[in-house]
């Protein structure tokens, strides 16, 4: 059996043909979808923890390292999100360049990202969410506050299984009403965001910035590859081709934009923080809120919180989003149950896969402690973005004459430097989750062999056309 059969740019945009999706996002909608996945916890909860343990003032560096890689990188996804403007992201790409093995790798890969994103950013929105509740006196039980093991006698992270439910129910009811909520919460937090840096730049002290550099520059690196979490969301716009109503010219808009936006707050909002505030006082769960705190502008805590429960709300709905439109690809290959792939007549949504998921994902936030396999979400990602360039180099060696509505500039190196960028930052992640992450990958193959080979349509297609040969 051909386990690199490879579909053809036909095959691909005629499977796009037998589930409609409703076309609805313009250019705006999905600029707005890429900040609202990038800028989260990135922004209110990774940066003083990247800041104290690793990179220091020099985290700055590491908001542009981990934006460099994300730019090449960016170039690649939108040459092929025009050329090849289907559901599915990196694994339909890979499906059509690499071939069914590795797509299916990708695509187990993808399932961990953002299954794993998804559990562990309700749990951040939970810690804030219970922070704004006990402001106006009010406490959960402690039994509902966590996972087992969070915290004495807790049990159940109940708002962080709520949240993943509202979100759920909001994306089955239609693409368009889910991205007018995303629009009005990212317009929230990046206000919000814009008031912390016109506010904190005033109380920035250079002598702050010194030493600069106080973990090295492998500090610096172990802070991009930390902080890589927050960017991950642009990849997610991708998966919206199927629901754009120009996906060749708005694609690329949306990819690009967001990413430029996003970096630019990125690398603002840490320059201001560790002016603010030493940067060894930064470990906190909500550095943001602590440097208003530090300097006496107390009256923004509130507000921050208000920002961050936005701004978490939005990555969560993208992240949920572009996990439900992987499996609806995936299954509409037959390499996953056909459930994952049915549309609702009305809402026009992967319906019961778009219920599945978000429970099983509220489940897994509300019950099992994430902190040890966060890292994993960051090497998911950057396996795809490998693999986006990598598949941008061969399609420029099969396809030369292909039409592309937007072409990657300064191939093959661009495609080399998004390869090697990401490449040094899953070197510089911990060796537990490379071994996590080669487990998930065996387990992968299992599954694969159990049910995928059996069940690919291109391998029933091809088989068929074989035997009709014979005969």
């Amino acid at each position: 059996m051909n386990f690199f059969r490879k579909k053809s740019l036909d095959e691909l945009l005629n499977s796009s043909k037998k589930q409609s999706l409703n076309r609805v996002l313009g250019a705006f909608d999905l600029t707005l979808l890429g900040i609202g996945a990038v800028i989260g916890t990135g922004i209110f909860v990774l940066t003083g923890v990247a800041a104290a343990q690793h990179a220091g003032p020099a985290l700055i560096l590491s908001f542009v390292i981990a934006g460099l890689a994300c730019v090449f990188a960016a170039l690649c996804y939108a040459e092929f999100s025009s050329t090849v403007p289907i559901a599915g992201s990196v694994y339909s790409y890979s499906y059509f360049t690499l071939g069914e093995i590795i797509a299916w790798l990708i695509g187990w890969d993808l399932i961990l990202e953002y299954g794993l994103a998804v559990s562990a950013v309700a749990v951040g929105w939970s810690g804030y969410f219970q922070n704004l509740l006990g402001g106006f006196g009010i406490k959960l039980p402690v039994a509902l506050t966590g996972a087992i093991g969070t915290a004495p006698g807790a049990f159940f992270n109940f708002p962080a299984f709520a949240i993943i439910f509202v979100i759920t129910w909001l994306l089955s009811r239609g693409i368009k009403e889910s991205a007018r909520v995303n629009n009005i919460m990212v317009g929230v937090k990046v206000t919000v965001v814009l008031i912390f840096i016109a506010v904190g730049v005033w109380y920035v002290k250079p002598a702050n910035w010194t030493p600069f550099m106080p973990f090295g520059f492998s500090g610096v690196m172990t802070g991009a590859a930390t902080i890589f979490f927050a960017y991950l969301g642009f990849d997610a716009v991708s998966t919206a081709a199927e629901e754009v109503k120009n996906p060749k010219r708005d694609l690329p808009i949306g990819i690009i934009a967001s990413l430029s936006i996003c970096t630019v707050l990125y690398i603002t909002v840490s320059a201001i923080l560790t002016g603010i505030v030493p940067y060894s006082k930064l470990n906190v769960a909500a550095p943001v809120a602590f440097a208003m705190n530090f300097i006496g502008q107390n009256w923004f805590a509130g507000l921050i919180s208000v920002g961050a429960i936005c701004g978490i709300t939005t990555v969560l709905l993208v992240m949920l989003y572009a996990q439900i439109r992987l499996f609806f690809a995936m299954s509409r290959d037959g390499l996953i149950p056909t459930v994952f792939s049915k549309v609702h007549p009305k809402f026009k949504t992967p319906y019961t896969s778009t219920w599945v998921t978000g429970l099983a994902c509220a489940t897994v936030a509300s019950l099992v402690p994430l902190d040890t396999l966060a890292h994993l979400v960051n090497i998911g990602t950057l396996a795809a973005f490998i693999l986006v360039s990598i598949s941008v180099l061969v399609l420029r060696k099969t396809h030369p004459d292909m039409k592309r509505s937007f072409r990657c500039p300064a191939v093959p190196w661009i495609p080399i430097l998004s390869v090697l960028f990401c490449g040094y930052l899953m070197y510089s992640l911990p060796s537990i989750t490379w071994k996590l992450f080669t487990v998930w990958l065996v387990i992968g193959f299992v599954v694969y062999f159990l049910y995928g080979r059996s069940h690919s349509l291109l391998a029933q297609e091809q088989k068929g056309v074989t035997s009709t040969l014979e005969v």
